[in-house]
């Protein structure tokens, strides 16, 4: 029987993995793109994004009151692991202070003092993930541990995150490589025609059938 993480893995590899010419946020290009929100808002990958980073926060022993990252990457992640585990709190982290209301960056748990643990969900130059961690340490909270759901290892963001998040830990449920491998698992290049289970075309979002490097429909396929 899968592990929630394997089940995890599996999805964010048949729905977030594309292979294409990518310009990430960073400005840098890449011949894939991790789209996470593709799952962690899916009914089945919610489940298991809340089990997965709950089991590991439990493991790490960092006793968090709370859970919170930048929006919107972190949110989806914030509402999964604070419904699954039925006691935890959830804040979110405005990317700038509202200029109405209460003017508040933080919202949601508001206790001054608390420990805390900062989510994302892809973690490639480790700017959001940092964001987060000042924003919520500017606020009051302790930040007990940072944790992120990919992270692109060769943007070579993990040194900053780590330093930022100091002393509190940094880790990554799975890097790129995990998800990448598995997508390629999934299409195999034996298979040409192989129906890719739960994967739509990168065009149009039709069933796709294995055609590797792409995946594509069979309207698309080239």
């Amino acid at each position: 029987m899968s592990s929630p993480r394997q089940e995890l893995l599996r999805l964010l590899a048949s729905k977030s993995f594309r292979l294409g010419e990518f310009k990430l946020s960073s400005g840098a290009s890449s011949d894939y793109y991790v789209d996470c929100r593709t799952t962690t808002l899916s009914a089945k990958g919610s489940r298991l994004t809340g089990q997965v980073f709950l089991d590991e926060i439990r493991t790490r022993g960092w006793k968090a009151k709370a859970i919170g990252g930048l929006t919107m990457g972190a949110d989806p992640i914030v509402v999964a692991v604070v419904v699954t585990s039925g006691e935890l709190q959830g804040f979110l982290v405005r990317k700038a202070e509202k200029q109405h209301g209460t003017g508040r960056r933080i919202e949601g748990f508001q206790e001054k003092g608390a420990r805390v643990v900062i989510v994302d969900d892809v973690c490639t130059t480790g700017a959001s993930t940092i964001q987060a961690i000042e924003a919520a340490r500017e606020f009051g909270f302790e930040v007990a541990g940072v944790m992120c759901l990919v992270e692109r290892q060769e943007a070579g963001g993990r040194p900053n995150v780590e330093k930022a998040a100091a002393p509190a830990q940094f880790v990554s449920v799975f890097t790129a490589n995990d998800v990448r491998k598995e997508h390629g698992a999934q299409n195999d290049e034996t298979s040409p025609s192989m129906v890719a289970f739960g994967a739509g075309c990168e065009i149009c979002g039709r069933q796709a059938v294995v055609h590797t490097p792409r995946v594509r429909c069979a309207e698309h396929k080239v």
